[in-house]
């Protein structure tokens, strides 16, 4: 006789919430991936900037151009402390998936764990059931001897 869980069908779900909660947190790491790089592109663009603004000081540049490129030095600054903010919603969402996900891996394993113990006891039952049917055989043989 094989064994078959009788609530194989949640243990399924669980580990399929399981895969999915995992696939949720790689995308949202992505994500803050992508917005850290991005956060990254403008600081060095900002640092670009800055210097080539110091450049043009120092070649005492028209001051419309100087105008210019402090206008793009503080736009840039601005859009780095939106990117900043952007980068902390996504390590708050990151860090949202990986309580998600600790709590489904939770649920997964109390199942697998109730699984196992069933199948351990459908085992001992089974073990019980064959050593009672080798010690009939064994009494009626006995018997069989006896007459």
């Amino acid at each position: 006789m094989k064994f078959r869980y009788v609530y194989q069908k949640v243990v399924d779900l669980k580990t399929n919430e399981k895969t999915q909660a995992e696939w949720m947190l790689s995308a949202a790491v992505g994500e803050l991936q992508m917005e850290q790089y991005s956060l990254e592109q403008l600081n060095e663009e900002r640092k670009r900037i800055y210097f080539t603004l110091q450049d043009e000081m120092e070649n005492s540049a028209s001051m419309i151009k100087l105008q210019e490129l402090q206008r793009y030095l503080e736009h840039l600054n601005d859009c780095i402390l939106r990117k900043a903010g952007d980068v902390q919603r996504a390590e708050q969402k990151v860090e949202q998936k990986k309580t998600v996900l600790t709590g489904k891996m939770l649920d997964e394993k109390v199942w697998l764990k109730a699984k196992e113990k069933a199948k351990d006891k459908f085992q001992h039952e089974s073990l019980l059931r064959e050593q009672n049917e080798l010690d009939e055989m064994a009494t009626v043989r006995f018997a069989m001897r006896g007459r």
